[in-house]
């Protein structure tokens, strides 16, 4: 655990302070937090399923898409950021087995600097370090991707059924579409993180098309004492329940069960619920494996490889309003060199 959490908290798009002080800082919160986190491992058995997971996952996306283009050979690597298998080992890997192009794919389905942005980072090191060279097509995100946000609805409504199913006639049924904080100060200097959710959140109601549905954005696991983005996940599950009223939490900006979900979402915010007296506390399972959510990686996948851009989001174009400036295409025009005089501009 200690590893890992060193990594994690010494990534500059994490612990953004001072390159001087960050080594040791990201340290000493490793240290701080090493032990919480090993009494959260414990309840998962020892360990997290994310590795095994994201590994079917890739299994599967390989599955449909020998299918559905038989004229191409696609192979997945898994690549994680803070632990095994990490950017230098997936790089070997994809030398070794001999690509001919390589597409980033985030698990990820709203881009942030923290995250998405972090890992593309952490792949280009790695890539220029063994001398893979390679045409490289990067989807930054996919937050409002049709097939996505169906895949996502119907796990949702199915799961509204299922809690409806066992809650008394009366008790009204909110639904808390919770995703992974990020200090405000971040998304004020232009990380699209925030307004990527809630453009998911929307694009799944519409999928859903129940008007009379109570629901609401919220966020999660808040690790430092400066102000996070907010309504925070235990803020909403208080006012449910002083409203007696029933939660069914989806996890809306993972697409796979971790320590996030199963411990976060199943034991510790369950607790705190029945605690405060909730009359109901349900959860939308993540997508893992769900052949609706592959089937839309799929055609991510496939449209990215032939949309002809080296970055793209799940429409083709950049997506994020002019204000969020830490959009990777905002950062791509910016760090492009100077176009000679008559050169035409591609958006």
């Amino acid at each position: 655990m200690r590893p890992f959490l060193v990594n994690l908290f010494t990534d500059p798009a994490i612990l953004r302070v001072p390159g001087f002080i960050r080594p040791w800082l990201g340290k000493l919160i490793a240290w701080r937090r090493t032990a919480p986190a090993m009494e959260n491992y414990a309840v998962l058995g020892g360990k997290s399923p994310l590795l095994e997971l994201t590994i079917a996952q890739g299994e599967a996306l390989d599955a449909i898409l020998a299918a559905r283009d038989p004229s191409a050979e696609y192979k997945s690597f898994v690549c994680m950021r803070y632990w095994h298998p990490m950017s230098d080992e997936c790089a070997r890997a994809v030398k070794d087995w001999g690509a001919e192009e390589v597409l980033l794919v985030p698990l990820y389905p709203q881009f942030s600097t923290t995250t998405t942005g972090s890992s593309i980072i952490a792949w280009n090191e790695a890539a220029a370090k063994i001398g893979l060279s390679l045409p490289t097509t990067t989807l930054c995100c996919f937050h409002s991707d049709e097939g996505f946000a169906a895949a996502t609805a119907r796990l949702v409504r199915q799961s509204i059924e299922d809690a409806r199913n066992t809650l008394p006639l009366g008790v009204p049924l909110r639904v808390l579409f919770s995703a992974h904080g990020l200090p405000e100060s971040i998304v004020k200097a232009g990380d699209p993180y925030q307004w990527q959710v809630e453009q998911t959140v929307e694009a799944v109601l519409r999928q859903l098309n129940m008007p009379e549905l109570d629901s609401v954005v919220c966020y999660q696991s808040r690790v430092t004492p400066q102000k996070w983005i907010s309504p925070s996940t235990e803020d909403e599950i208080e006012r449910a329940a002083h409203e007696k009223t029933a939660i069914l939490i989806c996890p809306i900006a993972f697409v796979s069960e971790h320590s996030e979900t199963l411990v976060e979402l199943d034991v510790e915010y369950r607790e705190e619920a029945e605690k405060l007296g909730i009359p109901g506390y349900f959860r939308v399972p993540a997508q893992n494996s769900d052949l609706a959510f592959i089937t839309a990686l799929t055609d991510l996948v496939l449209r990215a490889r032939n949309g002809g851009r080296a970055l793209c989001s799940f429409a083709g174009a950049r997506q994020c309003p002019k204000q969020h400036g830490d959009c990777p295409h905002a950062r791509a025009r910016a760090d492009a060199p100077a176009r000679p005089a008559g050169m035409p501009v591609s958006a």
